[in-house]
């Protein structure tokens, strides 16, 4: 069953056309990945997604439902939730206020034993729970973003760029901890440009190239692909 449904999404800056008809679906339980060079469209796309631009055409489907006008708070609420491009932690609150406050929308009743859970996937957050979020380092806030937005028990989480500026051991560890939480049942939309990475996390992925989908297929045939691979895997 598609959890999420994209048809001929089209989303502008001014003049600019970001998005050109956009049309894609995540199935329940499933890794999609999106891959693209820096400006083709990503972080729009996933903005869009989650409530925080408008756009000017086109419907977002989820769970059924359409929502391409919903405010964001509503978006999450219905399950729903991002990790945003350059993690965006909140650096003067602890680690334990910055989960805390990715509950918002959960009853206070629920708030903390999601915090447990979190906990346990990533244990150097409970060990910094005390800490100011804005004095760990790259891979520590990296974790803390993602955890903060699965506090939300999203079905739908988005990720947009976990990887970017991470030393590779930690980008290795992450990879991990997605592939567990996608093991509970959590359909993940990854945008990435580690496109070997991610490809091997997802079941499918898209390719977005200055706002419109170029390709689109099961992870492995992308993987496979000479043309993919010489525009995105490299050689390693």
């Amino acid at each position: 069953m598609n959890l999420l449904e994209v048809e001929d999404l089209r989303v502008n800056y001014g003049h600019i056309q970001a998005l050109k008809g956009i049309s894609l679906n995540v199935k329940e339980g499933e890794v999609v990945a999106m891959l693209g060079a820096n400006g083709a469209g990503k972080t729009t796309l996933m903005r869009t997604l989650s409530g925080l631009i408008a756009p000017q055409s086109g419907t977002i489907r989820f769970a059924g439902q359409n929502i391409t006008r919903i405010g964001a708070d509503k978006i999450v609420r219905r399950g729903i939730s991002q990790s945003p491009e350059g993690r965006r932690v909140f650096g003067t609150l602890s680690v334990a206020e910055n989960l805390r406050l990715g509950g918002f929308t959960r009853p206070p009743a629920e708030i903390g034993a999601s915090c447990e859970y979190v906990y346990k996937i990533f244990p150097r957050l409970y060990e910094r729970r005390a800490q100011l979020a804005g004095t760990l380092s790259g891979g520590e806030q990296q974790m803390l973003a993602i955890s903060r937005a699965l506090v939300t028990k999203p079905r739908l989480l988005l990720l947009d760029e976990p990887s970017l500026g991470l030393a590779p051991l930690i980008v290795r560890n992450i990879f991990q901890v997605l592939a567990e939480v996608r093991n509970t049942g959590v359909t993940i939309l990854i945008v990435e440009q580690n496109a070997r990475m991610a490809l091997r996390l997802a079941d499918r992925g898209y390719v977005l190239e200055v706002g419109r989908i170029s390709h689109e297929g099961l992870s492995h045939t992308l993987l496979a692909s000479p043309e993919i691979q010489a525009a995105y895997l490299g050689h390693g």
